[in-house]
């Protein structure tokens, strides 16, 4: 089970910078033998302490962010509950069309994020407002369904809050990663709640996870606080990409 904790060490570790440490740890489980539906609550529950490690990690980047953690973490609240509850009802092949569309997406929106972060401030600018400095109606309802998606399988999650929170936000790099780490913490958080009280857990497995995703979370914080918004965005990118192949290849 050694294999285990350094999956979730590595998955903290990516989950803190960019998202999608769920591509690390989701095939470990499998070729370690638990059940995909197994698998994938008891990674979900034990990636949750790697979040918080995260978060705290990044705390001084939230610094000023506690009204915008409320409005848009509400809105992961509410998505959480609802991906994790379709996990549970729906087979998967009912994400299987969408979810690479949603990553493709969220890769363009990363790479465009300073040109479009402007075209919106423009358009604010130009009706006589502001932008929202928690983001504008629309950025709490991507928000949620970022929320459905995470609690649903979780892969990527941070390549979309990351598209979103740019766009939406007027923001640097830095404290928009600080936000997608609590929010994507709200999510795995409810979803493991529901899958606690709703489904077959593999507690071993989400214990060997959670103490690997603690230590990922700390370097995690260490390194993503490092990079330069350029390399940070490239970074995004790259895991977005292999998400993508990883999903044509399954």
């Amino acid at each position: 089970m050694v294999a285990v904790v350094l999956a979730g060490v590595a998955a903290g570790t990516i989950n803190t910078v960019v998202g999608s440490g769920t591509l690390i740890t989701f095939p470990t489980l499998l070729a370690v033998g638990v059940p995909p539906v197994t698998a994938n609550v008891s990674n979900t529950i034990g990636l949750v302490p790697g979040s918080l490690s995260g978060a705290v990690g990044y705390r001084r980047e939230l610094s000023g962010q506690r009204g915008r953690l409320l409005r848009l973490g509400s809105a992961s609240l509410v998505g959480g509950v609802a991906g994790a509850a379709l996990l549970l009802v729906l087979p998967e092949a009912a994400f299987d069309a969408v979810v690479p569309v949603l990553i493709a997406l969220g890769c363009v929106l990363v790479v465009l994020q300073p040109r479009v972060s402007r075209w919106v401030a423009d358009r604010a600018a130009a009706r006589g407002r502001e932008v929202h400095p928690h983001g504008a109606g629309w950025v709490w309802l991507l928000v949620m369904l970022t929320g459905v998606y995470g609690g649903y399988f979780g892969a990527a999650q941070g390549v979309l809050l990351m598209a979103v929170l740019g766009v939406g936000l007027q923001e640097t790099m830095q404290r928009n990663n600080a936000t997608k780490n609590v929010l994507a913490m709200i999510v795995n958080a409810v979803a493991a709640l529901v899958f606690i009280a709703l489904a077959d857990v593999d507690w071993a497995v989400a214990g060997l996870i959670a103490a690997g995703a603690v230590v990922g979370g700390q370097l995690g914080a260490t390194v993503g606080r490092r990079l330069p918004p350029v390399v940070l965005r490239g970074v995004i990118v790259l895991v977005g990409v292999v998400a993508l192949t990883a999903f044509a290849l399954d």
